[in-house]
């Protein structure tokens, strides 16, 4: 999370929202948010996101039109995320 939150601003000039989610609970996230200083926002997930997109450090990156386009497993390097949504901005 804190490396997305390193690369907001240019995630933001590329018009992408970051979320996090998980199950964890609204305190939890709160804490987690102010221990890391992050400005995006974090979802409580009752079991419903995960079931759909999958448990695990997963990144998924959904275009406009809602449709997942990018899945990736784990962390990539924001690098790669930013080059994925910038190919997604050229459709």
């Amino acid at each position: 999370m804190k490396a997305f939150q390193d690369d907001i601003e240019r995630f933001e000039k590329l018009n992408a929202q970051v979320l996090g989610v998980s199950k964890d609970d609204l305190k939890t996230h709160r804490d987690f948010s102010e221990e890391l200083g992050l400005t995006f926002p974090l979802v409580v997930d009752d079991g419903r996101i995960s079931e759909h997109y999958g448990r695990g450090r997963i990144t998924h990156l959904i275009g406009q039109d809602g449709i997942v386009r990018y899945v990736y497993s784990g962390m990539p390097d924001n690098e790669v995320l930013l080059d994925e949504i910038m190919k997604l901005q050229s459709y």
